[in-house]
């Protein structure tokens, strides 16, 4: 398996093709983006930052980093790897966005997996966070990173076979955009007792389980769903801080609760995620009396989800 970087990308101020030229990107309006000097291309426009820093500052980056690379959720990374790599072509190129990439670990297991022979991943990592972006640009400079978001991503139209969303953000109707028309959706989400144990410490109560029933997002049909639920046996204070580090629970529980799981040298936590695979849904039309299909179009964005 050859792995080479994602070269499909999109201005993010027009939408038109971007170009290589050196080391900087160009569209035919004249907008350039130059790639920094660790590999990562900036496509975040400043007018659709909603802060000056957007996303996980550079001390969560770090916290994802030595947890991920400790392996505790490499059974993750491995079902995710499998369901990408199911049914692609053998001896042809696929397309592969990480969106919401983090530090890039998941694309690294992507990568570490393939063995087909004869085949090409060209891997894309996306990022809104850029100490995301670079630390996954300084681990592995086989992809291409970007800074960019996922409600205006900036990559052409009909460009991905397999899109991954884990434990992220999706926009579905920028997802169907930039999809093939085979193209699949990768959706990682937690389930109902996904870190409870921690939770539980962190809360004074829980909030009510979620419906376990899976329904296709707009304009996508669903392929497959499976769940994945293992124990994990953490220890010391560190890889527990930086577990907690990676969730939105650090800063959604109170001083006094996250000084309870500062205290912590030992915890056993269950992990539970459901992987879900979606395809772009197509819809029979009827053309001078032919018939043909045509994607469902899609014109709204649904909120992101509360995590």
């Amino acid at each position: 398996m050859n792995i080479t970087p994602f070269q499909a990308l999109a201005c993010p101020l027009d939408g038109g093709p971007l170009q290589r030229s050196g080391a900087t990107w160009r569209c035919t309006a004249g907008h350039s983006f130059d790639i920094a000097s660790h590999g990562y291309t900036h496509l975040l426009p400043v007018q659709n930052k909603r802060s000056r820093d957007p996303g996980d500052s550079k001390e969560m980056v770090a916290a994802r980093r030595r947890f991920l690379n400790g392996g505790f959720y490499e059974p993750i990374a491995a079902a995710v790897s499998e369901a990408a790599l199911r049914d692609l072509p053998a001896m042809a190129t696929a397309s592969c966005l990480d969106a919401g990439c983090g530090e890039g670990y998941y694309l690294r297991q992507l990568a570490a997996a393939t063995g087909g022979d004869g085949q090409t991943l060209a891997l894309l990592g996306l990022d809104i966070s850029k100490w995301a972006v670079l630390s996954a640009a300084k681990q592995d400079p086989r992809p291409n990173w970007v800074v960019g978001s996922n409600a205006v991503l900036p990559v052409q139209a009909g460009s991905i076979d397999r899109l991954l969303c884990i434990f992220g953000f999706p926009v579905y109707a920028e997802f169907a955009r930039v999809l093939k028309a085979n193209g699949q959706l990768l959706q990682v989400d937690a389930g109902p007792d996904h870190l409870r144990e921690l939770r539980e410490i962190i809360y004074p109560t829980l909030k009510p389980e979620r419906a376990a029933t899976v329904q296709p997002p707009p304009g996508f049909a669903g392929v497959s769903s499976e769940s994945l639920r293992y124990s994990l046996d953490l220890a010391g204070q560190e890889t527990i801080a930086d577990l907690l580090a990676m969730t939105p629970h650090l800063y959604r529980a109170s001083a006094e609760r996250r000084a309870l799981a500062a205290e912590l040298t030992t915890l056993s936590v269950t992990v539970e995620v459901r992987l879900t695979r979606f395809t772009v849904a197509i819809a029979p039309t009827t053309h001078a009396g032919q018939g043909s299909a045509r994607r469902l179009p899609l014109r709204h964005k649904p909120p992101f989800p509360l995590r």
